[in-house]
């Protein structure tokens, strides 16, 4: 029966290839034409004594997942509780729903490897090799690729694939997952209106992605965004959207495109507000000065406190040059960065906000000073004591922040 899939299967690729058919596009017509294969084998084998297909069903969606999807990982790619695809080897290919690993029972070979990233790329233009042993690209659906082939890695190709499971698209969503509270929901929703700088931080797989997307749907529709990612991730529900992604090198070493070079361009591109999907390195910098023009913004970063991405963020923009200076970026951070919200992957996996701090812009000794504003006691966030600068802003925006707030918690 294998080699009648087998033969099946090269019928239909001979198909796809005579009618020049994109099977990553056109899926529906693939669809088609393994029906067609398939009707054409059953008449043949009632003519010729041919042995019957056991299951046309489970053969067909084989033969279309193998031609049109990603083979073997096709199942996971259909599971809606999967959120990361990952191969440490051949033999040990790792998935995590809702949060927890394990171990799949899925077998490849290091060719079948090779064969999957292969047409994992085809559609992105990107490459790897041996001078580009790392990748990033988007996926058709939306999901994230990275790869990493040795020697850079010991022995086998590295290959994650992290998936964009949109369980939330807004803040309400949120709250109704247990993310955050509804006190914290409404006072986010009418900082990001109000045009408040936010700063999610949080470790992988902590939700920054999806915090980013839902406070996105907060921004007034009249507003023009333009977004800068490295790879396309942010799905913002937004009418007035301009989304970049960075570029790779070409083979002679050219055309490069990183995220720095993004956000400079991304200002003359008339934004009413600039999304950056995650700051790692220098382009921290250009944020911080396009925030500090009174341009609102929102960006993520790795950090494992609200206090760390604040520090964090006085760090990197010294990677832009040497006559970048903490004399200059601790103060621009201060008057920049307005509210930091802090997510987590917990051990069970559900993801929480552990705490949001304001950023009242004022410095002592080189030190940022925070305003805890919800911090977490137990399995609860709760009202702390601090209050967000500018009120003036929420004011102007139409929000009673005291009223929203209401008074500290003791």
């Amino acid at each position: 029966m294998v080699q009648t899939s087998t033969t099946l299967e090269a019928e239909v690729r001979d198909a796809i290839r005579r009618d020049g058919v994109d099977p990553v596009a056109d899926r529906a017509r693939v669809t088609a034409l393994v029906a067609r294969a398939i009707d054409d084998y059953e008449e043949r084998a009632i003519a010729a004594g041919l042995p019957p297909l056991e299951d046309v069903d489970l053969t067909a969606k084989r033969i279309v997942d193998e031609v049109a999807g990603f083979g073997p990982l096709q199942p996971y790619f259909d599971d809606p509780l999967v959120e990361e695809i990952w191969i440490n080897e051949p033999g040990k290919v790792f998935v995590a729903r809702d949060g927890v690993s394990e171990l799949t029972p899925t077998i490849l070979t290091a060719d079948g490897v090779r064969d999957l990233v292969e047409r994992m790329l085809k559609s992105s233009g990107r490459r790897v090799d041996l001078s580009s042993p790392f990748v990033d690209a988007s996926l058709p659906d939306g999901s994230r690729l990275h790869v990493v082939i040795p020697d850079v890695s010991r022995e086998h190709w590295q290959v994650n694939v992290r998936r964009f499971v949109a369980k939330a698209t807004h803040l309400d969503d949120l709250v109704r997952l247990g993310t955050l509270t509804r006190h914290a929901a409404d006072f986010l929703a009418a900082a990001v209106a109000s045009g408040l700088n936010v700063l999610v931080s949080g470790g992988t797989q902590a939700g920054k992605t999806t915090m980013l997307n839902c406070l996105a749907s907060a921004i007034p529709p009249r507003e023009r965004v333009v977004s800068c990612e490295e790879v396309f991730e942010l799905q913002l529900p937004l009418r007035d959207v301009a989304a970049m992604q960075c570029r790779q090198s070409s083979l002679e070493g050219t055309g490069e495109i990183p995220l720095r070079r993004l956000v400079k361009e991304a200002l003359r591109m008339r934004p009413s507000r600039i999304v950056v999907g995650e700051v790692r390195q220098a382009e921290s910098l250009d944020l911080l000065i396009a925030l500090n023009s009174g341009l609102p913004g929102m960006a993520t970063i790795h950090a494992n406190s609200a206090r760390e991405a604040i520090t964090k963020m006085c760090t990197l923009p010294l990677l832009a040059g040497e006559n970048v200076g903490s004399r200059f970026v601790v103060p621009t951070v201060a008057g920049s960065i307005d509210v930091v919200v802090q997510v987590a992957l917990e051990r069970d996996g559900t993801r929480r906000v552990r705490e949001i701090v304001a950023v009242p812009g004022r410095v002592e000794d080189d030190v940022i000073e925070v305003a805890d504003l919800f911090t977490r006691r137990g399995d609860e966030l709760v009202r702390s004591d601090g209050f967000p600068p500018h009120l003036d802003r929420f004011e102007r925006a139409g929000h009673d922040v005291t009223a929203i707030l209401g008074a500290p918690r003791s």
